[in-house]
């Protein structure tokens, strides 16, 4: 356990699949906990599992890509809690095609929220943690950021944005207290987004996540809890001499 009683953290995407079991490994570890999310509905069911580990949440229904609408619900929570100790950026949309038939509207729209969100939540919390010199912020982005894949070119690109911002960010704001990491999700089950993936894999003629499981060396595909673990680390003391990296979960799938 790394003992986090007494930090406040802001999950966006924290409704379902990996946003979901970051929000209650980090109650688990003694956070306060707000999600912010779309989804109001799946984001209470959130707080309800939250608030069985005995810590508060609040649920801040936004879209991350309004940066009007951020702001408003970074203000909330620093009203309820009194700081931002930890941001876990998770919010994330995927798109499958070619380029080719990939609509400019679509590329615009996977962007929005995988980048442009991430960019949105910073803005807003870094002053505050800059002002206490004190603060985590991890940002989720993939091994499809450190290479591009067939038919991901804008969910790949996306992500090759928030590694070079975590990269940036992590830079301007190491001399001030603040360290911005990044972990990089493999092949991962058991979320809404993976099933979205699939089911548009699937319509196109190739191969889903569990049909790609034999090219993992570990011999399995990841869950949400796999990341959840490296986000809980990030977030703790334990990483205190690390800013700037983007750390591979993926099984041995990616290695660079």
């Amino acid at each position: 356990m790394y003992n986090l009683d007494g930090r406040s953290a802001l999950i966006t995407g924290g409704a379902v699949g990996i946003g979901r079991r970051i929000a209650t490994r980090l109650a688990e570890e003694g956070c306060d906990i707000g999600i912010v999310d779309v989804d109001g509905i799946a984001a209470e069911e959130t707080a309800h599992a939250v608030a069985a580990t005995g810590r508060r949440c609040v649920v801040l229904e936004a879209d991350v890509g309004d940066y009007d609408q951020v702001q408003g619900a970074v203000a909330r929570f620093r009203d309820e809690f009194g700081k931002v100790d930890i941001v876990s950026n998770n919010a994330a949309i995927v798109t499958v095609g070619s380029v080719m038939d990939l609509a400019v509207e679509e590329w615009r729209r996977v962007f929005r929220i995988n980048a442009d969100g991430v960019l949105h939540v910073c803005k807003a919390v870094v002053p505050h943690m800059v002002e206490r010199r004190s603060g985590r912020i991890i940002n989720t982005a993939s091994w499809f950021g450190k290479i591009g894949k067939p038919n991901y070119s804008a969910y790949s690109a996306s992500k090759f944005a928030v590694i070079g911002l975590t990269q940036s960010l992590a830079a301007e704001l190491a001399p001030l207290g603040v360290t911005v990491n990044a972990v990089c999700p493999g092949t991962i089950v058991g979320t809404r987004m993976r099933d979205a993936a699939d089911e548009k894999s699937v319509q196109q003629g190739l191969p889903t996540a569990k049909e790609r499981e034999s090219l993992i060396p570990i011999g399995r595909v990841g869950v949400p809890d796999d990341i959840a673990r490296v986000v809980a680390f990030l977030a703790s003391d334990e990483s205190a001499y690390m800013t700037g990296q983007s750390i591979n979960v993926t099984g041995g799938l990616w290695m660079h």
